[in-house]
């Protein structure tokens, strides 16, 4: 490579990035003297070799490191798709799984109000057969206890007769001791 002026930007013997290099070059052409009554220039033709051959070495290695690139990029897209679709298949699996939980909850829910209900029925069914039990029973007994104070009453009647009559063989009784 050939040397030059001081206020360039490209320094032999660095390995510059295309873009760099593209801008040495432009830079060369814009500082190129121009022909008398012409629109062209003189180029330093070694400097613009120089930068061409520069470019031809930078642009494979360039290439290669995009492909690079776009390759790991490839790769991590393609990972990170594949781990948002499973996220997504996780995440609706569990949302299937809350709904049909959510609905075993509220039919379980429903059904133990049914049971609930049917229990209150079948204990006012029950107190109500108890408390009519109940007063058969009593009403059985009153009536039994209404025969047995009529033979009592019966008895005393006849107790009180009978003593009537032994009284009047009998002495009085002395009920003041």
């Amino acid at each position: 490579m050939s040397s030059h002026d001081e206020n360039e930007t490209y320094v032999e013997g660095e390995h510059l990035g295309v873009p760099t290099l593209l801008d040495a070059l432009t830079d060369v052409i814009e500082r190129a003297r121009s022909m008398p009554m012409s629109s062209s220039v003189l180029v330093n033709r070694n400097e613009a070799l120089d930068l061409i051959d520069e470019l031809r070495d930078a642009l494979p290695t360039q290439l290669t490191r995009a492909d690079e690139v776009l390759s790991d990029a490839d790769e991590v897209l393609a990972e990170a798709q594949s781990e948002s679709e499973n996220l997504i298949a996780t995440a609706r699996a569990r949302a299937d799984e809350l709904i049909r939980t959510e609905q075993v909850v509220v039919r379980a829910e429903a059904h133990a109000r049914e049971i609930v209900a049917h229990a209150e029925a079948t204990a006012a069914t029950l107190r109500h057969e108890a408390d009519d039990y109940c007063d058969r029973r009593l009403a059985e007994f009153e009536i039994d206890l209404g025969k047995i104070l009529a033979q009592v009453h019966s008895g005393r009647v006849k107790l009180a007769e009978r003593l009537g009559e032994s009284e009047e063989g009998l002495p009085a009784h002395d009920d003041d001791r």
